[in-house]
C-alpha cells in the first residue's frame, strides 16, 4: 500500500461510514520513548497509555528528526489501534502512531488542542 504524501493530490476512493468506523483511532499519552537507531528511518520506540480498555502498547515511529524521546514522554498522540501487530526490524510495533508530513516530508504528529482523555475515540 502507498500512502500519497502530496498535498495537492485528489481525496481517496469514497468509502461508506462502516467502513471508517473500522479504523479505531485513539488518543493517549507517551509513558516512555527511547531511540531505535535499528530502524531504516529515523525512529522512536514508543510505549503510549491509551487507559483502563486498551492498556499502554507499543509503537515504533518514523518521527526522531522532528522529536526527541525526552519531548515526546507526557504527550497526546493519536494511533490506530487495531491494526495487526507489526515487526520492525528486532522491535514488535503494536498501534499505529499517526501524524502528517510537513513540507519537506518529515512526520509532525497529530494531536489534539486540548487534553482528552486516555483511550478517547476519534470520530
Amino acid at each position: 500500500m502507498h500512502l500519497e504524501h502530496d498535498p495537492a493530490a485528489p481525496a481517496a476512493d469514497i468509502i461508506g461510514f462502516e467502513d471508517f468506523l473500522k479504523v479505531d483511532i485513539r488518543m493517549g499519552t507517551v509513558v516512555s520513548a527511547e531511540p531505535y537507531p535499528e530502524a531504516r528511518k529515523p525512529s522512536i520506540k514508543l510505549a503510549i497509555d491509551f487507559g483502563e480498555g486498551i492498556g499502554v502498547k507499543r509503537s515504533s515511529a518514523q518521527i526522531a528528526v522532528l522529536y526527541t524521546p525526552e519531548e515526546l514522554v507526557g504527550r497526546q498522540v493519536a494511533a490506530v489501534v487495531n491494526f495487526p501487530p507489526r515487526q520492525i526490524g528486532k522491535f514488535m510495533s503494536e498501534v499505529l502512531t499517526v501524524g502528517f508530513p510537513d513540507e519537506e516530508g518529515r512526520v509532525v504528529l497529530f494531536a489534539p488542542d486540548r487534553k482528552v482523555p486516555n483511550g478517547a475515540r476519534l470520530f
